[in-house]
């Protein structure tokens, strides 16, 4: 494809990316207002209305200012003067660098990958722009600055995502003869081949550990939520929603469920997760006040979790195992270091281990909270602080027990895993030195 092709589809992906998420949103909206109020009311209410959550899912934060008896009606503290609403519904995120990841793996085959993003991920913004202008009222007012960065910068982690995805065995993108690639490349070839293998290690150890967490965590969530099901249908009937509401309703709770995944993982970590100021779900006890009426909370523990404190444990292992598994790969890459320089590179491959795993989960833990409402629902979700310290000592300490325990892979009849008791690198480097002499 040419440039002027690239940019076109590269727009139209993005057109189609935002059409899919608000779709999601305006269909049962729709539905709700032809079924049950049989038309009478406004579309553009309804219209608002999924935008406005269609912006929340990408982090804008919404302004909303409550009409006099819809604030009383509700009895919370400060519902009478605006309050802002910052929770995202992960789920709409999630969606969009999906979508944006598609775009992204379509892009490297094409001729000017570079520019078919900056046109995808700029159509992408202008869309949000438009969104949030025509879902502007007297009571909800999205963020305009917000509308216009956060929703085109998910859609960018998508493209980049799919920019940098590559199959096993699958050639380059074009994109990678260009001379940025060619510099970079040569950046990289100028450090020291030991240490970048270090670097990888640190990088790929520190999402393993934050991943498997998550992982776990959203088993534990699909069996919680199991586990509760009668309570679950207990809150359904208690809202009357009646079966168009009760859609509309499902899907709002769909788009949440990566935030309860986050949750669910914070409270493995530790510090647990807040659902109102004064609030806390963690291993060690539960403590909840009042709650919205969204009947997936039905699920929450109440009291405190039999052996809830065993949940620490999963971090500490999955860490631990991470560093089993990889150090083979470390032993690869410091091998020929000896003494101080060995015991440097192990201690500097834990930390940043523990430190990219601890980011990785304070980020998720910064984008799954914040405030969902007036007076106490102003504090939803993990403290990232917390998350960020608890993961931290979690991943760096076990992962460095895991490197310290884990066997090297050594091939048959070597010392060393290479030739004359020699590893590999050292190996490697004595055939070439061998070449070179018989020229």
């Amino acid at each position: 494809m040419n440039r002027l092709s690239t940019i076109v589809l590269a727009a139209l992906d993005a057109l189609v990316a935002a059409a899919i998420g608000l779709g999601i949103l305006v269909v049962p909206a729709t539905l709700l207002w032809a079924v049950q109020f049989g038309l009478a009311l406004d579309w553009t209410a309804f219209w608002r209305a999924s935008a406005d959550v269609w912006l929340a899912g990408h982090g804008v934060d919404l302004l909303i200012t409550l009409p006099s008896d819809v604030a009383l009606a509700t009895g919370l503290d400060g519902a009478g003067a605006p309050f802002e609403v910052g929770i995202a519904l992960l789920g709409f995120a999630l969606l969009t660098v999906l979508l944006g990841a598609r775009s992204g793996r379509r892009l490297r085959a094409a001729d000017d990958p570079v520019a078919g993003s900056i046109a995808g991920v700029v159509a992408f913004g202008l869309i949000a722009i438009a969104v949030s202008s025509s879902a502007r009222s007297s009571e909800v007012v999205p963020s305009l600055l917000q509308s216009a960065l956060f929703p085109a910068g998910v859609y960018l982690l998508g493209v980049l995502i799919g920019l940098a995805w590559r199959r096993r065995g699958a050639a380059g993108p074009k994109a990678a003869q260009s001379r940025f690639a060619l510099v970079w490349r040569t950046r990289l070839d100028a450090v020291d081949a030991g240490d970048r293998a270090l670097v990888g290690l640190a990088l790929r150890g520190g999402a393993m550990a934050a991943f498997g967490v998550i992982t776990v965590a959203a088993v534990a969530l699909a069996i919680a939520l199991v586990a509760g099901f009668s309570s679950i249908v207990g809150l359904y009937e208690g809202l009357h929603a009646q079966v168009v509401g009760g859609i509309a309703l499902t899907v709002g709770q769909l788009a949440l469920l990566p935030n309860l995944v986050v949750w669910m993982a914070s409270w493995f970590l530790g510090p647990g997760f807040a659902l109102g100021s004064g609030s806390s779900v963690s291993p060690l006890g539960t403590q909840l006040g009042l709650l919205p009426s969204v009947p997936v909370f039905g699920a929450l523990p109440q009291g405190d979790v039999p052996l809830g404190f065993a949940g620490l444990l999963v971090p500490v292992l999955l860490a631990f195992g991470v560093g089993v598994v990889l150090k083979p790969a470390f032993d690869a890459a410091v091998e020929g270091t000896r003494g101080r320089g060995r015991w440097i590179r192990f201690a500097a491959v834990s930390i940043a281990l523990g430190l990219v795993g601890a980011v990785l989960m304070a980020l998720v833990a910064i984008w799954s909270g914040g405030a969902a409402g007036p007076g106490r629902l102003a504090d939803v979700g993990p403290d990232p602080s917390a998350v960020f310290l608890w993961s931290f000592v979690e991943f760096t300490v076990p992962a460095a027990l895991g490197l310290l325990a884990g066997a090297s892979v050594r091939r048959p009849g070597t010392r060393n895993g290479g030739r004359d008791g020699r590893g590999p690198a050292a190996a490697a480097r004595s055939e070439a030195t061998g070449r070179a002499d018989t020229l």
